[in-house]
């Protein structure tokens, strides 16, 4: 199969080794309300829309049942509009400092343009966030030829595909079947589907394997083997087509 486009999520795939900006965020949202979340709750949604993570991480038995005991009531939409508005300026502070391009992305893109393949982006940040962040990666050297956040498509950020539709507008692609969605979350996987391509998940430095570099760097063979192994299983079960260790893996497929 020849493929004339590849369309990258942002953080945590190309950019921010580990999806860190977006985690801090919500943790200092929640903390702020007098909950904190573990790790693994704040990861589960990542790559949805941001309101949508809110929501989502409110419904979990655990945060439900503390927010129930703090205020004396169920929470409502009301506290998950609060809750994303405080998530969303904590992300404003900070994103600029997480624009550092992850390994082998530079000199993957550009092989990929060589090749004459079209590089898009999808993200689950808002515009204002990406005229902060989108600068940063450009001045170290990566800059697709065009991205789309939810304010680009009514709100409706993944799992729906319309980002994705977006991207082959602006890029003139038109078979889904010659495009490669490649992410690191489950929700980047089920974009990927929804929009009839193919669908990849990128292991290291991903939001679901949720380890800085110099973390999963220290590991030894057989832990690094089992967390690989981990998040592959995460990627599968979400119906991803490929998993691949780096971005430089993108490179074997096209080929």
């Amino acid at each position: 199969m020849k493929y004339d486009g590849i369309i990258f999520d942002w953080a945590g795939t190309t950019v921010d080794y580990g999806c860190f900006a977006p985690v801090k965020a919500f943790i200092e949202a929640f903390e702020h309300y007098g909950i904190t979340p573990t790790l693994e709750e704040v990861r589960k949604p990542m790559g949805m829309l941001k309101i949508d993570h809110i929501r989502t991480m409110l419904s979990m038995d655990r945060i439900a049942k503390a927010w129930e005991e703090k205020y004396n009531r169920p929470w409502t939409e009301e506290d998950v509009k609060e809750v994303y508005l405080l998530s969303e300026s904590k992300i404003l502070e900070i994103v600029q400092n997480y624009g550092e391009p992850k390994p082998y992305v530079v000199e993957t893109v550009k092989a990929l343009r060589d090749m004459g393949l079209k590089i898009g982006s999808t993200t689950g940040y808002t515009d204002e966030m990406m005229a902060l962040v989108v600068p940063k990666a450009k001045e170290q050297g990566y800059e697709p030829d065009c991205w789309f956040s939810p304010d680009a498509t009514g709100q409706k950020g993944r799992p729906y595909p319309y980002m994705i539709f977006r991207n082959m507008e602006a890029l003139g692609l038109m078979d889904v079947s010659r495009v490669i969605k490649v992410g690191d979350t489950v929700s980047d996987i089920k974009e990927g589907k929804n929009a009839g391509m193919v669908s990849v998940g990128v292991i290291e430095g991903s939001s679901v394997m949720g380890l800085t570099k110099e973390e999963y760097e220290s590991l030894n063979e057989k832990d690094k083997a089992e967390a690989d192994k981990r998040v592959e299983r995460v990627y599968l079960e979400a119906g991803a087509d490929h998993v691949i260790r780096d971005i430089r893996g993108v490179l074997d497929l096209v080929r």
